[in-house]
């Protein structure tokens, strides 16, 4: 739909969203790929949730954060799902504006919430190895319910105001984004304005959440490993980094495209679209996939419940 114009072009209600440039022909058969790492993401997250609510012993501050992971990846999912297999479908491109930025409300809401998760699973790993004989009396679960409250808090508050700073913008010209779904750096750059505010406050956000979160979880492993350096037994040395394993695995899996993404978007110009497509679509799917992957197979009270539950 047309509003008016614009300079060369015209101001539109819509965006259109992109596929896989240059493989259109096939999106049919790449949607093949992307509903299995989508049901494998909605199963794998359900399944853990619904293991650690219905195994009593799993009530416990390490599985409480993990339910938390597995609730927020299962967000995540559901976020995106709609527009990509719409996309990949039947071509559906076209997405209005306040859906739009309904959609990139909840993604960078889940994602920013997800790197405070992870920091605080950081912190019960410090608080375990670090100070074993105080564990419980310091992670009781109205401890735990109040770090997942402050987390979502910090989380909406940060992203609340973006959607609201995008719709004060005109849209002109080539409303065509680079994903299959909405992010907020990408559409601020149809705006036909002047977006440095966005720039600015966009940094901001992802400085003081990605930013700080990621040099508090180092900060965590160094105290960590130091402490674990200090045990005598090399089993016990061994048995203490083993417990680590997961998280460790599920932050890489999250900052590492997150970091990628942002910096193509902010620097890299002159990257090729596809790497913008592929690493987008490595951001919001691989962590939510691969995380209950990744407990499973590490966690032995998780694997051992999951196995249960599948043979029997």
């Amino acid at each position: 739909m047309i509003a008016g114009p614009l300079g060369n072009g015209s101001m539109s209600s819509t965006f259109l969203l992109s596929g896989i440039p240059g493989l259109e022909n096939m999106h049919i058969w790449i949607s093949l790929p992307l509903c299995l790492m989508y049901l494998v993401s909605i199963l794998g997250n359900c399944t853990i949730l619904f293991i650690i609510k219905t195994e009593p012993s799993l009530h416990e501050p390490m599985y409480l954060f993990l339910s938390m992971l597995a609730l927020t990846d299962l967000g995540l999912s559901l976020c995106t799902l709609p527009t990509v297999l719409g996309i990949f479908w039947v071509g559906a491109r076209d997405i209005g504006h306040d859906a739009c930025f309904a959609q990139l409300f909840f993604i960078h809401c889940l994602s920013f919430l997800e790197s405070s998760v992870l920091l605080s699973m950081a912190f019960d790993r410090f608080v375990a190895i670090c100070r074993p004989l105080h564990y419980a009396s310091i992670l009781t679960h109205t401890v735990i319910g109040r770090i997942g409250l402050a987390s979502l808090g910090r989380s909406v508050a940060l992203i609340f105001p973006l959607p609201f700073m995008l719709k004060r913008f005109p849209y002109c010209g080539s409303l065509v984004l680079s994903h299959s779904y909405c992010l907020h750096q990408e559409v601020m750059k149809l705006a036909c304005a002047d977006i440095t505010a966005n720039s600015i406050y966009g940094m901001f956000v992802i400085v003081s959440t990605v930013g700080v979160d990621s040099l508090l979880i180092l900060f965590s492993y160094a105290l960590i490993l130091r402490t674990v350096l200090s045990i005598a037994s090399h089993t016990e040395r061994l048995k203490a980094l083993n417990t680590c394993v997961s998280h460790i695995c599920a932050v890489l899996l999250f900052y590492t495209p997150m970091i990628g993404l942002s910096v193509i978007h902010r620097f890299g110009k002159q990257a090729p679209h596809l790497v913008q497509v592929v690493m987008g679509f490595v951001y919001l799917l691989f962590p939510p996939v691969m995380n209950p992957i990744v407990y499973s197979v590490k966690t032995k009270q998780i694997r051992d419940r999951v196995t249960h539950a599948f043979c029997n």
